[in-house]
């Protein structure tokens, strides 16, 4: 079916009604031809900028509320560019930068992205980490995952990351920090040098090795599927790397910032939702309209929310965000979890009073969309 005929198309009464109840404008489903496309261009090839508008035959806009973000026009296919190729573009929304510019990433911070997939988020906050730091991936869905690991290699941005697959509601393991690197080298050091027989001592670590298998017996769980070079894994055997941490400890060694960039029924993606008219309307029914599955999706981003708070070091933040429109799926869920985290503090985004968005229906949230901002529509707190 062609695009233009696809966006003429009306939207089924029961979408419209769902529209409805979450007070939502059903014109924002039809505003597709004035969003642009967004590109990020990565730090260091601004001088090639003409040469990609030239092989591209399009001009760039600059973002000029999202450093190295540029809008071109929604037509323009950006994945058959050299610059694509040769990793010097890659496509994410600017709403969705906004989510990761909202971390306020300072050099040396360990950042945990939750729900990494499909990795442009993940590799814009490699991008702002610099030479130090790290941020770990994880994402519950290996294949997906794949191609976060892809996206790094390709835009030679994984130095500093490593990725799990796992249970984001249950993920557990904290950053590798230098000093504990060092700490758990020297206990094995001073196994090592100790008076005791060769054979005694070689029994002495086994059985202290078979000791911490026994106590944490979740380290099975997360599976490594890459690791940079920079990201503190190269050297340790895997107790180590999968060293797990009492509550009280995440305190002090979690990490420094989260984004929970939680699943969600995708309905405040535009492009996303106009594919149902090829899919069948039947599927948006199940994936977006029924009762059941949103409450599903609701109890998930409430615990992913809440599992990434408590992996959290002292004055560290997380940013929750969704691409659904819902109040549902935001607000009530950010509600939620302020009840029962009565430590959590909702904090105002700084660099949020240059971005073109609305206040959320909670204070100190914001919300994205086509009429308003020009992006994809986007939730953010």
């Amino acid at each position: 079916m062609e695009v233009e005929a696809m966006k003429k198309m009306p939207l089924p009464e029961a979408f419209i009604d769902f529209l409805n109840e979450n007070g939502l404008d059903s014109s924002i489903y039809t505003a597709s031809d004035s969003t642009p496309r967004y590109i990020r261009l990565k730090p260091g090839c601004e001088a090639d900028i003409d040469e990609i508008e030239a092989e591209m035959k399009c001009n760039f806009e600059k973002v000029d509320w999202l450093p190295n973000f540029y809008s071109l026009p929604s037509h323009i296919q950006i994945a058959s560019s050299k610059a694509y190729q040769e990793g010097k573009i890659y496509g994410i929304d600017a709403a969705s930068g906004a989510a990761v510019s909202a971390l306020d990433i300072s050099s040396g911070d360990h950042v945990l992205d939750l729900c990494a997939a499909p990795g442009a988020k993940l590799c814009m906050i490699s991008d702002h980490l610099g030479s130090s730091g790290s941020v770990t991936g994880v994402d519950v869905a290996r294949h997906r995952l794949a191609a976060c690991r892809t996206m790094l290699q390709k835009y030679a941005l994984g130095d500093r990351c490593r990725l799990f697959v796992a249970d984001g509601t249950a993920f557990s393991l904290m950053p590798i920090r230098r000093e504990a690197a060092i700490e758990g080298k020297l206990d094995v050091y001073k196994e090592w040098t100790s008076r005791r027989p060769w054979k005694e001592r070689k029994r002495a670590i086994r059985a202290r090795e078979n000791e911490k298998s026994q106590l944490y017996p979740s380290i099975q769980n997360p599976e490594l599927i890459y690791y940079g070079q920079h990201s503190g894994v190269v050297g340790l055997n895997r107790i180590e790397l999968y060293k797990s941490v009492h509550c009280g400890e995440f305190s002090h060694c979690g990490y420094d910032k989260v984004l929970v960039d939680a699943e969600c029924t995708h309905d405040g993606s535009i492009r996303h939702i106009q594919k149902y008219e090829q899919w069948g309307w039947t599927s948006l029914q199940n994936r977006v309209l029924n009762a059941e599955r949103t409450d599903e999706l609701t109890t998930l981003q409430l615990r992913l929310l809440t599992n990434g708070f408590k992996l959290l070091k002292v004055g560290g933040f997380v940013v929750y965000s969704t691409c659904s429109l819902t109040v549902a799926q935001n607000e009530e869920v950010v509600e939620k979890f302020l009840l029962e985290n009565p430590y959590a503090e909702l904090l105002e985004i700084d660099a949020a009073k240059k971005w073109p968005c609305k206040n959320g229906r909670i204070s100190k949230t914001l919300r994205f969309d086509p009429l308003s901002s020009q992006t994809s529509g986007l939730f953010v707190a």
